[in-house]
């Protein structure tokens, strides 16, 4: 489809389809707060900046669903998809020859038989319910809940008053998926280009009971208010849709896929929307899903490939579930939180200059969760962040952190002179690409395929 080539990049959304809104993706921003009182300092100890590209060409996006869902719609029945909306299905039944499911459309009874069905309906979605599958624990993370809306009128964030002309972030602080962190929390801003800001809270299960997030508006209000910049940055916001209340927001379904169906991992489970892990679980699955069905669909290896795809879908949904329990945990102790971010960052830009430089099977599994050196070591690295008794104890993981890192690191994450501010630098992709044994001219041959010198 590739119509839809241009929307991987917002230079050339903007040059395709600038109609269609969305919001500039630099990188990952991240603020700690102490609930009530000023979050600024200068020596950069409560932030985080991690860069994803180094200019606004080659940039990621935050997608507007709303029209960006509509763009797929047409696109779709350009290329003779039968798209049905306003359906409710309720029933599904399986078979020897596929599956059936039945609803309702407009008054009248809907059905549609397929072969196979991929379920992309969300947590606790359709198939889950229609089949009645158990739903699992996620022992390793902590029970949460989530409030949400779009707001319009959401001032500058205004956090770089302190910093001098030689000391500028490596992007625009805001052109990012920010993340605003407390104990037990943490809040987030996406701003698309239309003047609509994405904005909610995720917290546990104890700070949401402290800040009665079920009370929706009120419980809002009262959050801006413990967070003197966001309290600044709302004063005048208006929401744009009601405040959504989700009382229980990670998930995990006890089946991923049968005979005739497979939920995408959208489906099978859900985290948190921390480091937006839900992209790279999701993409992962619909490669391996087009790849099965490519190579084995109707062969006696379908079913067995299936089943591996569960299972793997399955495995990474709790890799995650560690590392965002992980930083759960750690919300009160910045420094460690932002030592175990670097464990995702190094893995994911480890996981993207592999597969740019055509070395895929250096980087399976999200996380690097079946490497056999990375993945144990994370594994034990996050069962000790949940013993932390005392400050050693935090200093002692930090440092064992930057040696896990180390064999995978191309970024240069936890340099001590870089205090906290990661920019894409081509140096250090230079300097460590022997790690993924690339040659100083096959690193120049990506970085100009990339454009990661035009802006």
């Amino acid at each position: 489809m590739p119509a839809l080539t241009s929307l991987s990049k917002w230079g050339t959304w903007q040059q395709a389809h600038p109609e269609i809104a969305c919001g500039l993706k630099r990188g990952f921003t991240f603020y700690h707060h102490v609930l009530g009182e000023s979050a600024i300092k200068p020596d950069r100890a409560n932030q985080l900046l991690v860069a994803a590209s180094p200019h606004d060409t080659i940039s990621d996006t935050h997608w507007y669903r709303a029209d960006f869902d509509y763009l797929f719609v047409k696109e779709a029945q350009r290329t003779g998809v039968d798209y049905c909306d306003q359906v409710a299905l309720n029933g599904a039944t399986e078979s020897s020859d596929g599956i059936l499911l039945t609803g309702r459309r407009n008054g009248s009874n809907f059905s549609v038989r397929a072969k196979f069905v991929v379920d992309a309906t969300g947590p606790r979605g359709f198939l889950h319910r229609a089949f009645e599958l158990a739903e699992l624990r996620l022992p390793e993370m902590p029970a949460t809940q989530a409030l949400y809306s779009h707001f319009s009128h959401v001032a500058p964030l205004g956090y770089d008053e302190n910093n001098t002309p030689a000391e500028q972030p490596p992007y625009p602080v805001e052109s990012a998926a920010v993340h605003h962190i407390f104990d037990g929390g943490w809040v987030w801003l996406l701003r698309f280009n239309n003047g609509i800001t994405s904005a909610g809270v995720a917290a546990t299960d104890d700070a949401a009971e402290q800040l009665r997030l079920h009370e929706g508006d009120r419980a809002w209000q009262r959050l801006l208010s413990l967070i003197p910049q966001l309290q600044h940055q709302f004063a005048n916001a208006r929401t744009e849709q009601p405040l959504t209340y989700i009382p229980r927001l990670s998930f995990r379904s006890g089946a991923v896929a049968g005979r005739s169906w497979a939920l995408l991992p959208s489906a099978a489970g859900f985290i948190d929307p921390l480091l937006s892990t839900g992209f790279a679980l999701t993409l992962l699955g619909i490669s391996r899903l087009a790849e099965i069905v490519e190579s084995h669909w109707a062969t006696r290896q379908f079913r067995p490939e299936l089943d591996g795809y569960a299972a793997q879908t399955d495995k990474e949904l709790l890799a995650a579930a560690r590392l965002i329990g992980s930083l759960y945990c750690s919300m009160a102790d910045f420094p460690l939180f932002t030592s175990l971010t670097l464990l995702y960052f190094a893995a994911v830009i480890f996981s993207e200059t592999a597969r740019r430089l055509g070395k895929t099977h250096l980087a399976a599994s999200f996380l690097l969760c079946d490497h056999p050196e990375f993945g144990p070591r994370c594994r034990e690295i996050f069962s000790r962040v949940r013993n932390v008794q005392t400050p050693n104890d935090s200093r002692c993981i930090q440092e064992d952190i930057l040696r896990v890192v180390e064999p995978i690191n191309l970024a240069g994450l936890g340099d001590p002179r870089r205090r906290n501010w990661y920019p894409v630098d081509a140096a250090d992709l230079y300097a460590n690409g022997w790690k993924l044994g690339a040659t100083h001219d096959d690193i120049s041959a990506l970085l100009q395929r990339c454009g990661f010198t035009s802006g």
